[in-house]
């Protein structure tokens, strides 16, 4: 195919495969979500101080929220991406529980005013992903240059459903493989190459290697402020949490 006969494939693909994911059921998303949380938070070495940036949960993507939590118990940092404007990279702002937020793109919430920051991972939803880690996003490229124009570019995890695989989406020169893809059936290697079930102790080795070899940049924030009861819900399946627009 050429890239017009592709783009239009992965139009029909992309809805065929996000109205896949929010036909689940909102109990069995729940369960693929806390395996999802969970392998998250076994699996990945996440530095002190480290930025981590993840995406406010749009039309049933899975929800970072709690694992964002946990890791800034552990004394990360976490932020939430910004559209800057057609064609450019994303920025990430700090964000934590009480922060303003106002409407970002489709609605989704943005904080409103807050630190601008480079993050040093990347928890990047995915529509669709392939059996070398090719993500299937929303066709803005938003995060396809985002990664390719940061330096050092973060440690990208790709989160999604088994239900969403796919053989191919046939990657093309500006397309950027997550470095792992996590599933809730577990932790892959990918990095442009055939997917690899990982277990838990190797998946924290090789991200940690990642971090060591990218650099983390280090902020000198002091230790992270405890966020008592920060959910309403779980995991935000209450109204107004899930970004939806």
């Amino acid at each position: 195919m050429n890239w017009e006969e592709i783009k239009v494939w992965r139009k029909k693909k992309r809805e065929l495969l996000v109205a896949r994911r929010e036909a689940i059921p909102a109990g069995e998303r729940k369960l693929l979500n806390e395996r999802i949380t969970s392998h998250l938070l076994d699996s990945l070495d996440v530095p002190h101080e480290a930025v981590v940036a993840f995406c406010w949960p749009y039309r049933a993507e899975f929800d970072a929220r709690f694992a964002g939590r946990r890791w800034r118990d552990g004394g990360a940092i976490t932020a939430l991406p910004e559209v800057v404007g057609k064609g450019m990279p994303l920025q990430f702002r700090l964000w934590s529980p009480g922060v303003l937020m106002r409407a970002g793109v489709y609605d989704i919430p943005v904080p409103d005013g807050t630190e601008i920051v480079v993050p040093d991972m990347a928890v990047v939803p995915m529509n669709g992903f392939d059996a070398r880690g090719y993500r299937l996003g929303y066709g803005g490229g938003f995060f396809d240059r985002t990664l390719a124009a940061a330096e050092p570019r973060p440690v990208a995890i790709g989160v999604s459903y088994e239900a969403l695989r796919l053989e191919t989406i046939f990657p093309q020169a500006h397309d950027v493989p997550m470095d792992f893809v996590v599933t809730e059936s577990g932790v892959y290697a990918a990095g442009g190459h055939a997917l690899e079930l990982l277990s838990a102790a190797e998946a924290r080795a090789r991200s940690a290697q990642l971090f060591t070899a990218r650099a983390p940049n280090k902020h000198g924030y002091s230790s992270p402020a405890c966020y008592a009861a920060e959910f309403p819900g779980y995991f935000g399946d209450t109204a107004g949490t899930d970004g939806k627009k």
